[in-house]
Formats: C-alpha cells, structure tokens, sequence
C-alpha cells in the first residue's frame, strides 16, 4: 500500500513569488500535491470552512499580504486544535526581527527570509525538502 506525499498549502499573494517557489519544488523533484492560496482570507477559508478538503501537512506562508496577512493566518492555525499540530513554514521577504520574534512566539516551525534569487530559493526549498520530508517526522492528523 503506497502512502500519499504530504500536502502542501502554498499561502502567498504575489503570482510571481508563487510561480517561482512552484519552479523550485519541481527543480528538487517534489512529489507533494501544492494547494495555492492567494490571500490570508482565502488560506483560512480553506483551512476552516470546509471540512470535505485534504488537510496540509505543512504550510508555506507568506507575511506580508494585503487584508488578512500572514501574521494572522500563523495565529488562527496555532489557537485553532484542528491546525495547531501543522507545521507552519514563514517563507517570506522580511527579516525584521520583531517579525522573526513574532512568529516563533506565535508558533511557527521555522523562519526563512525569501532569497532574492532563483538558485537561492531553489536552495531554501531544497533545505525544506530535505528536512520536512527527509528528516522530520509530520505529526499524524
């Protein structure tokens, strides 16, 4: 019986940040389904409305997206028992250490400050690869 790659939530509002990472998963060979949220609003509506969907195993998130941003969207998953045990990947351009502090505090898994380049992000994914799906062990849903 084959088991099914863990899913991952992509939260990200820029299409070409998102068509970017999307590049970098196919580069280091991802098997894992992505699910693309565009919005903070629109990643809780996923998450929270509908119980029918595919939960993620680990969410990629964005912090600075209009509306809802991502700083709310950690908060809602961690203060929420059918969520809080997602790991929360921050994938995101801001290195403010009071974003940083923020995140951690609020749960978050890991921080990683968004390369400015493809290689490096290509790298940065790669390093989520190869721990999240090579190291890690997801918690069970």
């Amino acid at each position: 019986m084959s088991k099914t790659p863990p899913m991952i939530l992509l939260v990200e509002d820029n299409e070409d940040d998102f068509e970017a990472t999307q590049r970098s998963l196919e580069k280091n060979h991802f098997i894992n389904p992505v699910h693309w949220c565009q919005s903070g609003q629109e990643a809780l509506d996923y998450l929270f409305e509908n119980n029918n969907k595919q939960m993620p195993d680990l969410v990629l998130l964005d912090l600075n997206m209009p509306g809802i941003d991502g700083r709310q969207v950690l908060q809602r998953i961690k203060d929420n028992d059918k969520t809080k045990k997602i790991p929360v990947i921050i994938l995101t351009t801001s290195g403010d250490p009071i974003d940083i502090e923020m995140c951690y505090r609020l749960g978050a898994s890991t921080y990683i400050q968004k390369p400015v380049n493809f290689e490096s992000l290509t790298e940065a994914v790669k390093t989520i690869k190869d721990y999240w799906f090579g190291v890690a062990i997801l918690p069970k849903k």
